[in-house]
This record gives structure tokens, sequence and C-alpha cells, in this order.
């Protein structure tokens, strides 16, 4: 696809997630039935190798196979190239961009936080890794090396086809300054109505998870966020606080909304949300969020 750029890389990205056999290998069936699925809704784009996509446990050829499914779908896509490694991350980087995406992900090396120096030899070695295709820094709050959007502003200026940023976003203060480097700032689902008013650009979404096409359709829509905060802290949350990570969360929120077989099962050694919780929380979801679960999608 054409390289996206600072400007048109905007809107509501959803993910692919990885459904598992009892053995932990990847159900490729379940998977392609599921990018079939995505490929039809009304989602800006779809990207694969985020945290919710579990891009530590990928095989590389894994890596590769689920890329090859993600680039066939027909739209507009991005790839994560990232690793806690920046050898393996370097190679996913150039695998990647053989298949052109609008964007690579990347993350800071992982194991020992970076100082600015370093991640600037970093960023400049995957940009010139990547060719020709953009950049996108995913900045987590749990990411060892945390950058500041004073940084970012130094970072966007030394690597220009760094585009974007994936992050939790923040204050108003936060994002005057942010919004300095130029950079699509992408923030979570769950807040991007709020944020886009302090000048967040899109959302690699975890509503989407829950509900693709609703993602998009209520992405402005505060009413619908303060719902979705509710439900969060009903049915998320308490399982965030008895430690299950992220991807696990995600999949429960794709097991509620029931658009794909996607199933709850993470991979060794982390661990799933139950049947039981995804039963006690559907009617919840429908209940809160109607908008969400139209019969026509």
């Amino acid at each position: 696809m054409r390289p996206l750029t600072a400007d048109s890389l905007r809107g509501v990205w959803a993910t692919l997630l990885l459904p598992l056999n009892a053995d932990d290998s990847i159900d490729w069936a379940r998977l392609q039935a599921q990018a079939d699925t995505l490929s039809a809704t009304s989602v800006h784009g779809l990207y694969a190798h985020g945290t919710a996509g579990e891009f530590q446990t990928l095989t590389e050829d894994e890596f590769d196979r689920v890329n090859e499914v993600l680039a066939a779908t027909g739209k507009p896509f991005q790839i994560g190239a990232s690793h806690p490694s920046a050898q393996v991350q370097l190679s996913r980087v150039e695998r990647a961009a053989n298949l052109a995406p609008g964007a690579i992900q990347v993350i800071a090396p992982d194991w020992l936080p970076l100082n600015p120096s370093e991640l600037l030899a970093f960023l400049r070695r995957v940009a010139e890794a990547a060719g020709e295709v953009p950049l996108v820094l995913y900045n987590p709050p749990h990411a060892k090396t945390a950058v500041t959007p004073r940084h970012l502003y130094e970072l966007a200026r030394a690597v220009p086809s760094l585009i974007g940023l994936k992050t939790a976003g923040g204050d108003k203060a936060w994002f005057d300054e942010a919004t300095r480097s130029g950079l699509a700032i992408f923030v979570p689902g769950h807040f991007l109505a709020s944020m886009s008013s302090l000048g967040a650009h899109g959302s690699y979404s975890n509503v989407a998870a829950l509900s693709p096409n609703g993602a998009v359709a209520y992405a402005a829509d505060l009413d619908v966020e303060r719902r979705i905060a509710e439900f969060f802290a009903a049915h998320v949350v308490p399982m965030q606080k008895a430690g299950l990570s992220n991807p696990a969360l995600d999949k429960f929120l794709a097991a509620v909304g029931d658009w794909a077989d996607v199933g709850t099962r993470v991979r060794w050694p982390m661990q799933s949300a139950t049947a039981e919780q995804v039963a006690a929380a559907r009617p919840a979801a429908r209940g809160l969020l109607p908008e969400l679960f139209p019969d026509s999608w």
C-alpha cells in the first residue's frame, strides 16, 4: 500500500488476535476467518503484532505467516515489528518492509532502558532498514524507555520517517507539547473520544476488539465512552488487578463481542480469562452499550 504520513495516519485501527489451539499453536483457519471478518468492517485499517497480538511469543516463521494473512486482507495495514531484542526487531523490520505496509510499528528494545543517544541510534537504524516504509513508535506506560513529549519532538526532527506515536496519552499539557512534534498521536480506544479534543488523531483500538464497527461509529461519542468506562470498571479492571495481561483482556473483549472465533486462550505462561467471566460480561456489555451490538452488524 502507499506509505502513510503523519497527516494521513488517522482513524480507528483493529488488531489481529491469535486464535490458539490447546497446545498453544496458532489456529491458522480461525486466524484467516478473523481477518476475513475484519476486512469487511468499517475500521480504517488493520495491524498485527502489538501487545494484544502477543508479539513476544512468536517464532519468526509465525511472524512471517501472520504478516502474509494481514497483507492479503485488502485493508490498509501496518505491521508491528516489535521485539525485546533490537537485533530480532531489525530483522523483522527488514522482512516487514518487503510487504509494503503503510507503516511499521517498533518499540525501544525492552530489557534495559535506552539513553537518548541509544534510542536515536536505534530508530535511525530501523528507519534505514524500513526504507520507504515509515515508522510508528509504540511507547506504552510499561516501556522501560519512556519518551517524553519534549524528547518526541527531537526524535521527529532527527528521524524524518517517524510519523506516529502509539501511547497512553495524557492531559492537555501533555498533548500541547506532544503535538508540537507533528506526529500522529494514537491513544487507547476507550479514551479516543475525550482525547480527540486534546489532539489525539486515532486509536489502535481495544474497543475494536469488543466491536470493530462500533468502535468506528461511536469513536467521538463521549456518552458511549463514559459507558465503556463503566463496563471496564465492572468487568475489565478486576481482571487487570488480578494480574491478567493486556492480551488476555483484549481476547476477553473479543469473546464478549462475539464477532469472531478468537477464543480467550493466551500463550503460556500468561493466564487467560474464563468462559464464566465472558458469560457474565456479555449481557452487561449489551445492556450498557447497545449501540455497539446492533443486529445488522
